[in-house]
């Protein structure tokens, strides 16, 4: 089985619509993006960096874009201490699809080099 619908399937039911409707966006923007589970969530790469991904907790779904902060978009907060930006969904109907397609365009083309950073680190 594909590993990112078996974890839409693991997904609690309030928030499954909104992994679907992500999963389904996120692919068919990103068609050439490679796609595994990473940090337990589905992320996206493109030339070996992660560019976005989503994870579902206990109040909401995370949808994270690895250089978001670099998209230059009021609907984006920063997350963590590196160039991530974030929106949170409690519901499907709060994705605005044509706002999301645009961020997942800049996530494919404004790729910030996180493999080269993380081979830094090692």
């Amino acid at each position: 089985m594909d590993p990112i619908l078996a974890y839409d399937r693991t997904v609690p039911a309030g928030h499954r619509e909104i992994a679907q409707v992500l999963h389904r966006e996120i692919a068919g923007v990103l068609k050439k993006a490679e796609v595994k589970i990473w940090h337990a969530m589905p992320v996206w790469f493109v030339d070996g960096n992660p560019v976005v991904g989503y994870k579902s907790g206990s109040k909401h779904v995370t949808l994270l874009f690895w250089n978001g902060q670099a998209f230059d978009e009021p609907g984006l907060v920063a997350a963590g201490k590196f160039k991530a930006a974030q929106i949170h969904y409690v519901s499907a109907s709060e994705i605005r699809v044509a706002e999301l397609r645009r961020w997942l365009k800049k996530a494919g083309r404004d790729i910030w080099d996180y493999k080269a950073l993380r081979a830094g680190c090692e």
